[in-house]
């Protein structure tokens, strides 16, 4: 082609037309090779709604409860504004996005931000890198996240499929905790008075408590489905205080993946699901429809000594028929079917139910479990108490205030963002690097519990190198009554490469490890009255914290943080923050 021809008037306006396009629409540019940046707005405002004929003001991201969907494919970016509309600080966390070096994004108030004051706004800005499945985001400070929660819903790369049969619709289904008091007028008078926190009304599947409450009927989330069909559900426990039992009358479930983990599937008619664990699993709808229509019903599983909200929330799995069918005219009369679920407190069926977990290890889903350990860890985890400040009568155990801890450290949250203060080396004041790797006086963990139940407050935290594979022994104690607790990691995966019951065996137990294909979580439900063992490899550069998803236990301290120092090379240290970063 000649030169002339290059600046002919038509070949330029073609070129500036192919330019303009790919500037309007980055993403068809790497459409192919990478992902495509995704833009959201969260405005967080107040909204009036009724539930248990109870009305009041929640606050909520755009008016909705729950919140939106915020979809995505693994590799593309996130770009989420925030505008604080309300009176409450707010934050926001994205449940168990890695956040490769973009820690600034992660959102635990106090601990990678300060939270977003009122009037003001944050844009959460990272890339999904190396996972799809099915995750959440909620607020993360207080107890605001009884109703600021909604469904994060990563779809595999273009082209890819699923390991598993392409289902024919997908579900998502989020477990809540309704309270027709304020949760935070909840939680702040516990905090007050030192005993535990008043319950909630009713749990909720996707925001509704459904016709077991009362004056709720109208209140129920009904999932329509087809016969002969496979449906994938996509669960997520967003309550604040409760692990539930589920499940759908007469029907049962294959599970394929656990906290955006694809997983060995499994059947099973009921599930276990803790706060801040997904589960998706597949429903084959029954080949022709049933003259019956199904409750889905879920409930606590509980061992502790406290009071627990012990209701139950239910949905209808209804088949759809067609209007003319015979069928479909006994709707109204159609039996409606429950389904069993196990008692309260069984804690065997829960421990059954965890050990048929196992990662899909295949060249394509590897399980890469650190197989040598360069740190190894020890923490309690469990209940405690604080004295009772002078001049005031508490309502905790004796006459304490209630409490909770790892290796007996309360942690206080900071009144600057542990991040920043890292990042810019300004750590005086604001935490310490002692946090213990080993409980500093040792007990029988889940025998006959101390005399002495004082916890020590403080904002410890621990440091480890870029890079370092991690081995970390979670052990329950009996102290105010063993319970299950589910651990949460934030900036990492973790392989669940042991558990049991009673004291872990330093001696014994390692033996029989798996290392071959455990299962890869976020958050992982530690055995009342026993231990589990994790691992994971350092490579994320960042303050991240590790905490118990109760948020009662969280509110008492049941938390710390990890410190992973950057690495050699440009691409293993974290970016400055961004400009528009919180301030306390």
């Amino acid at each position: 082609m000649g030169a002339s021809a290059l600046l002919s008037p038509a070949f330029l306006m073609s070129f500036l037309v192919a330019v303009v396009c790919l500037m309007a629409y980055p993403e068809v540019v790497n459409a192919k090779h990478a992902g495509i940046t995704r833009h959201y707005k969260f405005n967080i405002k107040l909204k009036k709604i009724t539930r248990l004929c109870h009305t009041k003001s929640i606050i909520t991201v755009n008016g909705k409860f729950p919140g939106p969907r915020v979809f995505a494919r693994e590799g593309d970016r996130l770009v989420v504004k925030v505008v604080n509309h309300v009176p409450n600080n707010i934050s926001i966390h994205w449940h168990g996005v890695r956040q490769l070096r973009s820690g600034w994004a992660d959102g635990p108030s106090y601990i990678t931000q300060c939270p977003i004051q009122t009037g003001q706004s944050y844009v959460y800005n990272f890339t999904i890198t190396g996972q799809r499945g099915t995750l959440f985001w909620h607020a993360h400070i207080s107890w605001l996240r009884a109703t600021l929660y909604g469904p994060l819903i990563i779809f595999p790369k273009r082209n890819e499929s699923y390991p598993f049969v392409k289902p024919y619709k997908e579900v998502p289904i989020m477990f809540g905790e309704w309270f027709n008091a304020d949760p935070e007028a909840v939680i702040n008078q516990s905090l007050q008075t030192g005993a535990g926190p008043n319950v909630s009304d009713a749990y909720t599947l996707n925001g509704l408590p459904g016709p077991l409450y009362n004056c709720s009927a109208k209140d129920t989330y009904k999932l329509k489905v087809k016969p002969g069909k496979t449906y994938l559900l996509r669960l997520i426990n967003a309550a604040l205080n409760d692990e539930l039992f589920f499940s759908i009358a007469n029907h049962s479930f294959t599970v394929v993946e656990a906290d955006a983990s694809y997983v060995k599937p499994f059947e099973t008619n009921i599930l276990v699901i803790g706060p801040g664990q997904t589960t998706n699993v597949l429903l084959k709808t029954k080949s022709q429809a049933p003259n019956a229509t199904f409750f889905m019903l879920a409930r606590p599983y509980f061992t502790g000594m406290g009071t627990i909200d012990n209701t139950t929330v239910a949905g209808i799995l209804e088949y759809e028929t067609h209007s003319n069918s015979p069928l479909s005219a006994s709707l109204k009369n159609r039996p409606l079917l429950k389904p069993g679920l196990p008692a309260i407190n069984a804690t065997n069926f829960v421990a059954n139910f965890s050990s048929k977990f196992r990662s899909l290890a295949t060249t394509k889903f590897p399980a890469n479990v650190p197989q040598k350990v360069d740190k190894r860890f020890f923490f309690t985890v469990g209940l405690g108490s604080s004295p009772c400040p002078k001049n005031q009568t508490c309502q905790g155990p004796n006459g304490t205030k209630f409490a909770a801890s790892m290796n007996n450290m309360s942690f206080a949250l900071p009144g600057a963002a542990l991040l920043q203060s890292y990042f810019f080396s300004q750590s005086n004041g604001v935490y310490t690097t002692d946090f213990p790797a080993f409980p500093l006086h040792p007990f029988n963990y889940t025998g006959t519990p101390p005399n002495n139940t004082f916890v020590t407050n403080g904002t410890k935290v621990e440091v480890i190198p870029f890079n370092t594979s991690v081995e970390v022994v979670l052990q329950d104690t009996s102290i105010l009554g063993a319970e299950s607790h589910p651990l949460h990691l934030h900036g990492y995966n973790f392989y669940v490469v042991g558990q049991g019951f009673g004291n872990f065996d330093p001696k014994n137990d390692p033996a029989k490890f798996n290392l071959v294909d455990p299962v890869e979580r976020n958050t992982i439900g530690v055995p009342s009255g026993g231990w589990a063992a994790i691992r994971f490899q350092a490579d994320n550069p960042g303050v991240w914290l590790m905490h118990c998803h109760f948020d009662v236990h969280l509110s008492w301290g049941l938390r710390m943080a990890w410190i992973v120092l950057d690495g050699k090379l440009l691409n293993q240290k974290l970016p400055p923050p961004p400009s528009d970063l919180p301030k306390c």
